[in-house]
């Protein structure tokens, strides 16, 4: 990175941009020689802006446009297999997923051949930073090109039931395999450390039809891989890479063959050093959301890591060569990012090979609490007698303030569920609580009460994402809800929320057994249900909102984390109030049809819920069958802002009134549906609000409207 003194080889930012008459908001940096082992092995140089008076320095591949010439970097192409425990193929041996004969397509593509791109006959990526640095580009006649690879015999990795798992299609066959990034990348360099590759070599990885999670957390999911630098302490060197999957036609809607891999390359070339030094930009908002924040770097560790892939944008530009078509990625360009309005690009485009996927530059986007909002709607008030389905929605203290008190949410929210009460520092089974800003402990209870006496239900959610609660021992368990029952008592709390996500629980090696689970923390945690029960009375409320890899990705497999809140729901089924499954940032899952299902579409919230009413084979074992809970019992849930609307409102029509939507590819095994369903869940209540009650103005009266049911 360039910042304090420069070596004398490298030319004033100021004195360079005025020379090339760059606007100002970009400036021009310094190539870095090859790196001895600190940061890469491959030529690195720099680049600067200015955004909202910051100024940002990223990282890109090759040497600087204005030395001009070629920059080649010598590439090993190996194949990787994976191969599943617990899975066979037809002829019963393990099954093995890798890419084979696609390997001749990937070299024959425009990763490695040139093609005739608007911007020079070239590789691909080098076709995308010429369209960045345009005019110096044809000026200098530079390029940045990958060498013919050295093709390495295919490596094989072994997935153990609690790293991955295979999904299949019965509608076209196709299998895809969700993975966890980490455990892989893992066992990938272990073995390649004893290749004979040079340190200067840029390692591409080529697995087939996967998808890999991130932060060994199923619900950081997915991207088609990683890029970046590894480094390894012990050898004291680093080594860059290019980690991605190639994807057979139809196994995933609008990407396919060698679209994975070049995504992972644009953003390589733009971001070589992610895991060491990452480039961050500021943050962008995500154009295929209208709220929502995609982050500050070139991508993320979700399916959509591309700015152009999460909505309606062409997120790839299919090309011919020899008779075969391949998918590029429409890929942001650096001056997207850098929010520049006047970039000094091919045709001023922010993306290419389509220079029109994004026809502006990104927009800065702030957190919920800190955008000022303009309401133009009111929340609409609910004249309805309650008929057994709610509306349930978290109210956060993180975001809270008195210009949206607690007594002051809509009317159409039935259950408010306050979050969080965390862990104290130190203790993962000790929890605590304390009012929100703006409230003494008095004026919250107060609150409270006022809300309980309009018929609503106030429950604490104990624990939330990114904290740990683990009740190993005994005296873990005593201290969870001796904490637990103060703070009930305290502020007068209707019931609990359980929250606990991974890494909370995870089921030990042998657990195997949903009924009879042997994991302390999760036998603890049931005990700990069942105590505050009788200590409460049976008006007291019991809602859990496990996250989608812990529940309907049990289907699949049984084992870490994957199936782990199922012994808790099934211990606690009788005195449970409702179950809310997080059917977001998940991975996609298989359905009870033997079809898998893309998130944020009403098929997938429809497929995931009728599991749990229907009851299911644990890791396809007909004798380890999953019970269905009562309708009454179960909610599914959202989130505001990146559930959309109509596939809301589609799937709870579907569930409750057995009312199919058009194109839809999930048929319900009870097709007249399920009228007792108790309704929706919405993560949360201050983003609706910040949507102009967009989510609970809609989804509320839906279920209101909807006729009586016993509960």
């Amino acid at each position: 990175m360039t910042s304090g003194n420069r070596p004398a080889w490298c030319l004033s930012l100021r004195a360079f941009g005025l020379l090339l008459g760059l606007p100002l908001i970009f400036s021009v940096g310094c190539t870095k020689p090859p790196s001895t082992g600190a940061a890469t092995s491959v030529p690195i140089f720099t680049r600067s802006f200015t955004a909202a008076g910051r100024q940002y320095t990223y990282t890109i591949v090759g040497r600087s446009p204005e030395q001009g010439g070629s920059t080649t970097i010598a590439t090993a192409l190996i194949p990787v297999t994976l191969v599943f425990d617990g899975y066979k193929n037809k002829s019963g041996s393990p099954l093995a997923i890798g890419p084979g004969a696609d390997v001749k397509n990937v070299l024959a593509s425009p990763i490695f051949q040139k093609f005739p791109f608007a911007t020079g006959d070239t590789q691909y990526a080098d076709a995308i930073q010429r369209a960045e640095f345009y005019k110096e580009a044809v000026a200098n006649d530079w390029h940045t090109l990958l060498a013919t690879p050295h093709l390495f015999p295919a490596l094989q990795i072994e997935i153990p039931a609690a790293d991955g798992y295979v999904l299949t299609s019965k509608r076209t066959g196709r299998s895809l395999a969700i993975v966890d990034r980490n455990f892989v990348l893992r066992q990938f360099f272990h073995q390649i450390s004893r290749l004979p590759i040079p340190p200067s070599t840029l390692v591409i990885a080529l697995a087939k039809n996967a998808d890999f999670y991130a932060l060994d957390d199923a619900t950081v999911c997915c991207s088609w891989g990683l890029h970046g630098v590894h480094r390894n302490p012990r050898a004291k060197s680093s080594r860059s890479f290019v980690f991605a999957s190639y994807l057979d036609p139809g196994v995933v809607p609008r990407f396919s063959d060698i679209q994975p891999l070049a995504q992972q390359i644009a953003e390589w070339i733009n971001d070589p050093l992610q895991g060491l030094e990452s480039n961050r930009f500021p943050r962008w908002q995500d154009p295929s959301q209208d709220s929502a924040c995609g982050g500050d770097g070139v991508g993320s560790a979700y399916r959509y890591a591309e700015p152009t892939d999460g909505g309606s944008f062409p997120n790839a530009t299919p090309v011919t060569v020899n008779g075969v078509t391949y998918h590029l990625e429409n890929a942001a360009l650096p001056s997207w990012f850098a929010q520049n309005p006047h970039p000094n690009t091919f045709q001023s485009a922010y993306s290419f090979p389509d220079t029109h996927a994004l026809s502006g530059p990104a927009q800065p986007c702030a957190p919920y609490f800190q955008r000022n909002v303009k309401l133009t709607a009111s929340p609409l008030p609910n004249r309805h007698p309650a008929n057994g389905h709610q509306l349930i929605g978290y109210w956060t203290e993180n975001f809270a303030t008195q210009s949206y008190p607690l007594q002051g949410v809509s009317p159409q929210w039935d259950v408010v569920i306050v979050a969080f009460a965390p862990p104290e520092k130190g203790s993962t089974s000790v929890l605590h609580f304390a009012p929100p800003r703006g409230y003494t402990p008095a004026q919250f209870k107060a609150a409270i009460a006022a809300l309980q006496r309009k018929g609503r239900k106030v429950l604490i959610s104990l624990g939330g994402g990114g904290q740990v609660v683990t009740l190993n021992t005994p005296a873990d368990l005593r201290a969870f809800v001796a904490s637990v029952s103060s703070i009930v008592h305290a502020y007068g709390f209707n019931g609990i929320d359980l929250d606990f996500e991974t890494p909370s629980l995870i089921l030990d090696p042998g657990d195997t057994n949903f009924r009879k689970p042997s994991t302390p923390a999760i036998m603890n945690l049931i005990s700990a249900m069942h105590q505050l029960r009788r200590r409460f009375g049976p008006k007291f409320m019991l809602a859990e909102v496990p996250e989608g890899p812990q529940v309907p990705a049990a289907l699949e497999t049984y084992a870490g984390q994957f199936g782990s809140f199922l012994p808790v729901i099934y211990g606690t089924r009788h005195i449970l109030s409702f179950v809310d499954v997080q059917n977001y940032d998940t991975p996609p899952l298989e359905g009870l049809d033997g079809n898998y299902y893309m998130p944020r579409t009403a098929d997938y919230y429809v497929a995931m819920t009728e599991m749990l009413l229907h009851g299911f084979p644990v890791g396809r074992d007909p004798k380890s069958f999953f019970p269905p809970l009562p309708p009454q019992k179960v909610a599914i849930g959202f989130l505001v802002g990146r559930s959309p609307l109509g596939a809301i409102e589609k799937s709870l029509r579907y569930l409750i009134q057995g009312k199919s939507y058009a194109r839809g590819e999930y048929t319900m095994l009870r097709r007249s549906g399920y009228p007792g369903l108790d309704g929706a869940m919405f993560w949360n209540i201050q983003a609706d609000r910040w949507r102009n009650f967009e989510l609970s103005n809609a989804v509320g009266p839906l279920l209101h409207d909807l006729p009586r049911v016993r509960r």
